[in-house]
């Protein structure tokens, strides 16, 4: 009863993130109809590479219940997962697409299709941290898993930033990373002249964990609440 108690919530939650990705579609669809252009195309691919994360979440969670699976599985898992999970928190930037899209479609049309993509993208990062955080918390303890979240987060905004800004991709890491740890080497080396790179790293996880930290504490309020009902 009570694994199923905590199923349900999964569940919903899963359904709501279907939802929102198809809304996300349907106002890509209804902006190309208005404008007779894709250009905000490239959102729907963004998103589709954010799903990544959390199914290989999902299926770290369900194969780290069998010791076998678990070291057979989870390190693919935990690889696949650190490499595309930037791509989650990744939408939240694209919306400098606002400054350099042509749009015949309302201001505030553009900036809705954007809220949604990046809505979207932050909670499929903040489902698929809180899977992957929960793993590790059961295997070793809280605290090892905190420090998880946090390194996990931190490493994700200097992805975006490589997304972002010097047009890496995920795949790119898997096919050859050589050149990717040529430029994060340059970063160390060179901290003055890479200091917005710092800025822009710090700034966006902590804008993530607070988020993060944020539904955490809604969470554990609401679970406090329902205990004392109880």
């Amino acid at each position: 009863m009570k694994t199923k108690s905590r199923f349900i919530p999964k569940l919903f939650l899963g359904g709501l993130l279907i939802v929102a990705s198809v809304i996300s579609l349907l106002l890509v669809r209804i902006h190309i109809v208005i404008n007779g252009s894709n250009a905000y195309s490239s959102l729907v691919w963004n998103l589709g590479l954010a799903w990544i994360p959390l199914i290989a979440a999902l299926i770290a969670q369900a194969a780290s219940r069998n010791r076998v699976s678990f070291f057979l599985v989870m390190p693919v898992c935990i690889l696949v997962w650190l490499v595309f999970f930037p791509n989650a928190p990744y939408l939240l930037t694209d919306f400098q697409h606002l400054a350099t899209t042509n749009s015949n479609s309302p201001l505030w049309f553009d900036v809705i299709l954007l809220v949604w993509f990046a809505w979207t993208g932050l909670l499929l990062g903040i489902a698929s941290l809180y899977l992957m955080q929960e793993i590790v918390t059961l295997t070793f303890n809280s605290a090892v898993g905190w420090i998880f979240a946090v390194g996990a987060t931190s490493l994700s905004s200097v992805g975006v930033y490589l997304g972002r800004f010097l047009r890496w991709n995920s795949w790119d890491l898997l096919l050859d990373a050589m050149p990717i740890a040529r430029d994060m080497l340059g970063f160390i080396r060179h901290p003055v002249s890479n200091f917005p790179i710092y800025v822009f790293t710090i700034l966006f996880t902590l804008l993530f964990l607070f988020i993060y930290l944020t539904i955490h504490l809604f969470s554990w309020i609401i679970r406090v609440g329902a205990h004392r009902e109880a």
